[in-house]
C-alpha cells in the first residue's frame, strides 16, 4: 500500500531517517515498523516563526517496495536522420537538441563560444586580469550564461510547459535527484559543467552535432524562408528548420536581424545594481536568530522583495524588485565586451560564502526609452549599454577595466558619497562613486525609494555592511523576435524559430530548457507535415 501524505516536521526528524519514520507513522495511525520505505517528493522551508519547520510532501510505502526510479537520456541513433539546425548552446539550444533526438530528428548545434570546460581560462581572464573575450564569457559559451552564474532551477512556468521532465533529464546527466523534491531547486555553478558536457556527449552518441568557435553572421534566406546560416568564417550550414537560441546578451544578433530586415520589437526589461550583504546578516533576518547562530540544519538564507514606487516624470507606479538571489554567493563580472561593466552573481552548490548578493531592479517600460527612439527596435538595448558604459566609466577611472563603481546602502539612499568600502566577493574589484548621481534619475531615484520602504519592512536589510555594485543589466532582453502563437515560427521567416530568453520568450535555465523543447516538437511538426 502507498500513501501520498503530507506533514510538517522538525529540522531534525527531515534529517534522521528513524525519526522521520516515526513522525510519519504517528501521523497515518500505523506502527513505524509496517513502513518500508519513504520516499521524499517535495519538499520546503517554514520559517515564518522562530520555531522552523520542513513541510514534506511523501509518499510511505507500507508492506511493499518501490521500484528504484531510472533517469535516461535519449537513446536513438539520428546520425542518418533528417536534421534542424540550432544555433546556440544554452539551455535552450542543448534541450532543444535532446527533444529532437526522442523525435528523430538529427540536431546540428553551432555555438559561438567554447566547450564548458574551456570556458574557465577565459572566465579567469575577465575576474584576474580584466580581459573580456567576447565570444567566451560568462553568458557565451556552452550551457550558456546559466552554467556559470549558479544555476537556480526555480520557475513559475509550471504552465508552460513539463517541469518535471526537465529537471529529470539534468538527474539522468549528473544532478542529485534532490532537485526533484526541493521546491526551490539549485544545482551549483561548480557542478554543472559536468552535467553540460553529459548532455553534449549524449548529443553526440546519438548522431548529433555540435560545432564551437562558430559565430553565425548571417541568415540565408529565399522568398522569406530560412535556408541556412553564414558564419564568421565563411562557412555555410544549410537546414530549413533552425532555432534561433542565442540568448539574451547576443546583441549582435539583434543587430544582424535589424540589418537584414526582419522583424524584431523594443520590449520592457529591467535594470539596476547588485547589492551584497554578509550571509550571517541574511540569515539572522531570516530566521529570525542571532548573527553567526544558524542551525546547522539550515541551508544560508535567501530572500526576495518586490516594491511599487512613484513612476517619476511619467506617473503612475514602477515595479523595483529583488532578481536572482544567491545565498552564499559570489558577484561576477559578466561583461560581453570591452568597456563595460556588467553585474551577475552566483552560487556554488554548498552556498558556503560569506555574502549573499542579489539583484536589484527597476521596471523599464517602453516610454522610459522614448529618447532612444531613433534606433527603432533596439532603443532599449542602446539604452541598457548606455548604461553600461558610464558604469565602466566610473569604475576603470581610477581602477582596473573591468572594477565596479560601488557605493554603501545607506549612503546611496541618502546620496552620500562612501569613503569607504566594505569587502566584496566581486573579484576584479571595487572602487567607491557616487551610483546615486551616476544612474538615470528613471533607476537611481526608483531603487531609493524603493530601499526606504524595504528599510521599514527588513530593518536589518538597511545597512552601510551592504554595499551596491553598479550595473546589473542582462536580466532580460530588451527585444523581442515575434513568432507565431500557433507555429513558433517568426511572424515573418517560414521555417525560422526563435527561442528562450534571446527571442523573450523565457526567462532562467528550466524556462528556456521548455521553450527549447517546444520548439523543437514545432519543427517536428513542421518535418512531419512536409
Amino acid at each position: 500500500m502507498i500513501h501520498h501524505h503530507t506533514i510538517q516536521v522538525s529540522l531534525e526528524e527531515d534529517a534522521d531517517e528513524t525519526l522521520l519514520k516515526a513522525a510519519v507513522a504517528d501521523s497515518l495511525g500505523i506502527a513505524a515498523e509496517t513502513i518500508s520505505m519513504i520516499r521524499k517528493r517535495k519538499r520546503s522551508l517554514d520559517a515564518r516563526s522562530k520555531h522552523i519547520n520542513v513541510h514534506l510532501q511523501v509518499d510511505v510505502y507500507v508492506g511493499e517496495t518501490p521500484l528504484e526510479a531510472v533517469y535516461t537520456a535519449p537513446q536513438r541513433d539520428v546520425s542518418s536522420a533528417p536534421s534542424a539546425l540550432i544555433i546556440g548552446a544554452g539551455p535552450a539550444g542543448l534541450f532543444a537538441a535532446l527533444r529532437l533526438i526522442e523525435r528523430g530528428i538529427k540536431p546540428i548545434i553551432v555555438e559561438r563560444g567554447k566547450p564548458v570546460q574551456e570556458r574557465r581560462r577565459d572566465l579567469a581572464a575577465i575576474n584576474r586580469h580584466h580581459v573580456v573575450n567576447p565570444d567566451s564569457n560568462y553568458c557565451f559559451g556552452e550551457g550558456g550564461a546559466g552554467t556559470y552564474s549558479d544555476g537556480k532551477l526555480y520557475t513559475r512556468s509550471t504552465k508552460r510547459g513539463d517541469v518535471r521532465n526537465v529537471l529529470e533529464l539534468l538527474v539522468a546527466h549528473g544532478a542529485s535527484e534532490d532537485i526533484l523534491v526541493e521546491a526551490h531547486p539549485h544545482i551549483g555553478t561548480n557542478k554543472l559543467p559536468q552535467i553540460i558536457t553529459s548532455i553534449r556527449e549524449s548529443i553526440l552518441r546519438s548522431g548529433g552535432e555540435v560545432h564551437f568557435g562558430t559565430r553565425v553572421t548571417a541568415l540565408m534566406l529565399h522568398n522569406n524562408r530560412i535556408e541556412g546560416v553564414q558564419t564568421a568564417s565563411g562557412q555555410e550550414f544549410l537546414s530549413r528548420s533552425v532555432i534561433l537560441a542565442t540568448g539574451h546578451s547576443a546583441r549582435d544578433v539583434f543587430a544582424m536581424l535589424h540589418r537584414q530586415g526582419i522583424a524584431i520589437e523594443a520590449k520592457p526589461f529591467a535594470m539596476g545594481v547588485r547589492i551584497e550583504h554578509p550571509q550571517s546578516l541574511i540569515d539572522a533576518m531570516q530566521y529570525k536568530s542571532s548573527r553567526g547562530e544558524r542551525h546547522p540544519l539550515l541551508p544560508p538564507a535567501a530572500y526576495s522583495w518586490v516594491e511599487q514606487v512613484h513612476g517619476g516624470k511619467r506617473g503612475g507606479e514602477r515595479g523595483v524588485f529583488s532578481f536572482c538571489m544567491c545565498p552564499g554567493g559570489i558577484i561576477a563580472p559578466c561583461a560581453t565586451a570591452e568597456g563595460e561593466i556588467v553585474t551577475n552573481g552566483w552560487s556554488p552548490s554548498k552556498r558556503n560564502n560569506p555574502y549573499a548578493n542579489s539583484g536589484v531592479v527597476v521596471a523599464i517600460n517602453l516610454p522610459d526609452i522614448a529618447p532612444w527612439q531613433e534606433f527603432g527596435a533596439l532603443a532599449g538595448l542602446r539604452f541598457q549599454e548606455s548604461l553600461e558604459k558610464i558604469a565602466f566609466e566610473a569604475g576603470s577611472t581610477k581602477g582596473g577595466l573591468q572594477t565596479a563603481p560601488a557605493q554603501r546602502l545607506v549612503d546611496f539612499v541618502q546620496g552620500k558619497f562612501s569613503a569607504t568600502l566594505p569587502k566584496t566577493s566581486y573579484q576584479p574589484g571595487i572602487i567607491s562613486a557616487p551610483l546615486h548621481e551616476i544612474l538615470p534619475p528613471l533607476i537611481g531615484r526608483s531603487l531609493q525609494d524603493a530601499f526606504r520602504h524595504v528599510a521599514k519592512k527588513m530593518k536589518p536589510y538597511f545597512t552601510n555592511e551592504a554595499v551596491l555594485h553598479g550595473v546589473e543589466s542582462r536580466t532580460s532582453s530588451p527585444v523581442r523576435i515575434p513568432r507565431n502563437p500557433e507555429t513558433l515560427e517568426h511572424t515573418q521567416i517560414e521555417g525560422l524559430y526563435p527561442c528562450a530568453e534571446g527571442a523573450g520568450y523565457a526567462g532562467g535555465i528550466v524556462s528556456a530548457a521548455i521553450d527549447g523543447q517546444k520548439c523543437a516538437e514545432a519543427v517536428w511538426r513542421k518535418l512531419g507535415a512536409t
